[in-house]
């Protein structure tokens, strides 16, 4: 069976003809302007969902706005808290260290007592020296002395 292009022109216009309506059996029975009308509606919704998740999205970025702004805002708080304290600390650390600077000149003061005491010390040890050569010069001068004595007496017969 051979087929002219006048009957594949028929077939061709049968199956345009056919088609819509198969698809719309095929689609729940529903014929096309009523799916048509039903994917319409689906698309409404879609958008108003669409509408409605990106006033959602930008409640969601507002307040995530709000939220970096009070964190911000806390920080600087903080910030400007721990300078305080750090500036409290500058001036507890100042007078510890204007202590610190006493207790040097005390020490200061102590070191130069030291040293005279010290040099005291010194002289005394020197004066100790003299009179140890002059007491032992003396014992040794008047031991010599009294050897010579008893030497140069006259014994008895």
């Amino acid at each position: 069976m051979s087929l002219n292009a006048q009957d594949l022109e028929q077939i061709t216009q049968h199956i345009k003809a056919c088609l819509p309506n198969m698809v719309a059996e095929q689609s729940l029975g529903k014929p096309p302007v009523v799916y048509e009308i039903e994917l319409r509606e689906r698309m409404v919704r879609v958008e108003e969902e669409l509408k409605h998740q990106r006033e959602l999205m930008q409640q969601g970025f507002h307040l995530m706005d709000k939220r970096f702004e009070e964190m911000n805002q806390r920080m600087h708080e903080a910030r400007e808290d721990a300078n305080r304290r750090f500036e409290h600390l500058e001036k507890h650390l100042e007078k510890i260290d204007a202590r610190f600077e006493k207790i040097d000149a005390r020490f200061e003061k102590i070191d130069a007592r030291f040293e005279k005491i010290d040099d005291h010390f010194d002289n005394m040890h020197k004066q100790m020296q003299a009179f140890m050569r002059w007491s032992f010069g003396l014992t040794i001068t008047s031991s010599g002395v009294i050897i010579a004595v008893l030497r140069l007496w006259p014994t008895s017969p």
